[in-house]
């Protein structure tokens, strides 16, 4: 790979100037293109096998005008007036007229006619939307004219308008323009103070940002052949922009190492892409290998979203190893132009050692830890059993439109419907009947539908039922469940559970019909289950093939069974934080939420296959450099400390620049993206610290030569590879000039 690579580093040197160009004109191209269609996210949950998917084919296929249940227009007149008043009249009439217009409505009921939703103090009421897309096909644009439509109409009566549902939420995006430039801000930062130079920081943020918008353009193209979660795009921008930088940082850093070593520059950027270019994609590659995994789960929302955070890996990888060499051919020696004041000579000796000889900075730190590695490993242990502490109450969860920001569509609409109704009306459960066996041939008069509805009415946790409705042919039916507590409680799963193990199966026995319990409420619940019944699967694929990918690079046993251990105790402490956080509440304010909000039940297994493809990035980027000082010197303790003292700062350097990125989208309205930013964000630094710079170098150190154990059986069947292949050879000095020799004619 290493050859490969370095002649690819060379080609993209000589034709810099077409390589550039082919990229941009790429990028532009892509984004003009994405931009033309547009963003088609969905939070549709597609879930086969499960009750809730059962209750959706059923209406589907039986009872479509029912499948996608109702969308709420929440209706809200000031303190002392009703929405009967007939000052209202008329503007309620014209946005039913209007919404009723739309093509993609296929009916508005009004809350002024018979059976409209009316709170019992008569300040809120309701048109029902009944939408034709379901919320995978309703596209943003659509869901926009259905605000509009609703907002105009009643634009000057006094009311206050909020559309909910998946309408709601799809014109409820929380933008993230903020938290990529406040990470952007801080990459700027760190990365000056890294290479001290203006023009070199540049580099990292050109070609991530040029990759990221890449990604996402494909991201979003892909959204109109495929299911593409919401929060997809947002979680592939923070994936994006922290691996697109940490990458081209570590090739510049080498670079930089070489040319001031005295390597002439142009072999030096095809030596950069050689050995740190070749730790890059043996590094992205675990990261895509870790998030394709999740394929093993099954579930539709967890495979797009892994697939779809791969994509931007994935770009990253190509921009870092083709176009961050063209650049560099482009700049040549002017990468040290715009100098920091007294940062333009970062020479310092790659052993961190001083002109007196003796350790300083990185070296320092490698050699205390060398000296003490009982002490460094016990209190690296402690350290991250404290924070993974509260993991061990983590209970999965779903979403909650309660939470989203109070500027939002949806979360107006979940307070007026909270304030009107309870706050199980922002959850309802849609009771889907097979009557195929026996049709119901009074309609809903079937006695067998009435005794259903009264038994649900009697369950614990139910607030209302409504009538039942059945289709055209007697063979579908479906009710309508409002729960007493809102969506994200656990009363709410408690209540489904009830309903599918007790109430329905007593109500329908010996009936001739079968009953599902569906709806986006239940939808979620079915999620969280199906997650934890699959987590120990997902994460033993993702550790094995990481294993695998370890042994093939490094040649050890103990190394990759070690690193996975490692990595599996630093997700461990993220997910303890993110539990302390947003479930127990622990300063949750300091995230920008009033309270304590169920953890989403997807988020800790993205989390875990994304960090521990991150968690590689770092132990390949360490364990290259202590592993050439093995073959150097032949002593482990060395090749310890030499790993360390080489790779501390820019390891730090890396992993500050991805915490600030994850970080920064703290400032997310979405709280299931706060969740994501905290949890990658802790686990970065966390890994980068406490598990790399102590208690892998203290590990390394008491496991002593039994890191480098390798089977001799196994050592002739597994392919020879090399992630760097070698460090770079110094250059020569120059030869002397021949002195000039007089003419024999002088």
């Amino acid at each position: 790979m290493s050859a490969r690579l370095h002649r690819l580093g060379a080609l993209c040197v000589r034709h810099r100037w077409p390589v550039v160009g082919i990229w941009v004109v790429v990028v532009v191209a892509l984004a003009i293109w994405a931009g033309s269609v547009g963003s088609n996210t969905t939070d549709n949950l597609s879930l086969p096998g499960t009750g809730s998917q059962d209750a959706t084919d059923l209406l589907t296929s039986r009872f479509p005008q029912q499948a996608n249940g109702s969308n709420p227009v929440v209706l809200t007149a000031p303190q002392g007036k009703h929405i009967t008043d007939s000052a209202y009249k008329t503007p309620i009439d014209d946005a039913v007229s209007a919404l009723k217009a739309d093509p993609d409505i296929r009916d508005a009921t009004s809350p002024l006619g018979a059976g409209g939703v009316v709170s019992k103090d008569g300040r809120i009421g309701v048109i029902g939307l009944n939408v034709r897309p379901a919320p995978g096909d309703l596209t943003v644009d659509g869901a926009q004219r259905i605000v509009d439509a609703a907002t105009n109409a009643l634009h000057g009566s006094g009311l206050k308008v909020a559309v909910g549902g998946y309408v709601g939420q799809k014109v409820s995006k929380p933008e993230t323009h903020s938290s990529e430039a406040v990470g952007l801000g801080m990459a700027v930062l760190v990365l000056l103070l890294t290479f001290g130079t203006v023009v070199a920081m540049g580099l990292p943020i050109a070609t991530a940002v040029l990759g990221l918008v890449a990604g996402l353009s494909i991201i979003t193209l892909i959204s109109h052949v495929a299911e593409v979660p919401t929060v997809a795009p947002t979680l592939a921008t923070m994936i994006g922009l922290g691996v697109g930088i940490d990458y081209a940082l570590f090739i510049v850093t080498r670079h930089q190492e070489q040319r001031r070593a005295g390597m002439e520059t142009r072999a030096s950027i095809a030596a950069a892409a050689a050995s740190s270019g070749g730790a890059v994609v043996f590094a992205g590659t675990t990261v895509i290998v870790a998030l394709l995994s999740l394929a093993v789960v099954g579930i539709p929302l967890v495979t797009t979203l892994g697939y779809t955070a791969a994509i931007v890996v994935l770009v990253a990888m190509a921009a870092a190893t083709t176009l961050l060499p063209a650049l560099l051919g482009i700049l040549g020696d002017r990468i040290d132009r715009l100098a920091l004041p007294g940062r333009g000579d970062r020479a310092a000796d790659a052993g961190g050692r001083a002109a007196d000889g003796h350790p300083h900075g990185w070296a320092r730190w490698a050699h205390a830890v060398a000296r003490r590695p009982v002490l460094g490993a016990g209190t690296a242990l402690i350290l991250l059993a404290v924070l993974a502490l509260p993991a061990l109450s983590l209970t999965l969860g779903q979403q909650d439109n309660g939470a989203l920001p109070t500027d939002t569509q949806a979360r107006r609409a979940y307070d007026g419907m909270t304030a009107g109704f309870g706050p199980g009306s922002n959850g309802p459960l849609l009771i889907a009947v097979d009557l195929s066996r026996q049709p119901a041939a009074n309609g809903a008069q079937d006695p067998r539908l009435q005794t259903l509805a009264r038994d649900l009415a009697g369950a614990k946790g139910v607030a209302s039922v409504t009538p039942p409705s059945v289709n055209g042919d007697g063979t579908a039916a479906v009710l309508t469940v409002t729960p007493t507590s809102a969506p994200s409680a656990d009363a709410t799963e408690t209540l489904v559970r009830d309903l599918r193990d007790t109430t329905i199966p007593a109500a329908t026995d010996g009936q001739k019909m079968t009953a599902y319990v569906g709806g986006t409420t239940a939808g979620y619940v079915d999620l969280a289950d199906e997650i934890s019944g699959r987590l120990i699967l997902t994460i033993a694929v993702v550790v094995c093939l990481s294993f695998l990918l370890l042994v093939l690079a490094f040649r050890s046993l103990v190394i990759p069974l070690t690193a996975g251990i490692m990595n599996l105790i630093s997700i461990g402490a993220a997910f303890g934080v993110v539990t302390a956080v947003f479930e127990k509440g622990w300063g949750v304010q300091v995230v920008g939420l009033a309270d304590a909000v169920a953890i989403v039940s997807y988020v800790p297994l993205m989390m875990f296959a994304i960090l521990f493809g991150l968690s590689m990035d770092y132990e390949v980027f360490l364990m290259t450099h202590v592993k050439e000082a093995w073959e150097r010197t032949g002593d482990n303790r060395q090749a310890v400390i030499d790993g360390v003292a080489h790779t501390g700062r820019v390891i730090t350097s890396a992993a500050l620049i991805m915490v600030s990125v994850f970080f920064a989208f703290i400032l997310n309205g979405d709280p299931t993206v706060k969740q994501f930013g905290v949890g990658m964000g802790v686990a970065v630094a966390v890994d980068a610290t406490v598990v790399r710079c102590l208690l892998v170098p203290s590990v390394m150190t008491l496991l002593g030569r039994a890191n480098w154990w390798f089977p001799r059986w196994l050592d002739r069947i597994v392919p020879n590879f090399s992630i760097e292949g070698g460090a770079p050879a110094p250059p020569p000095p120059p030869l002397p000039e021949p002195e000039p020799t007089l003419s024999r004619r002088s």
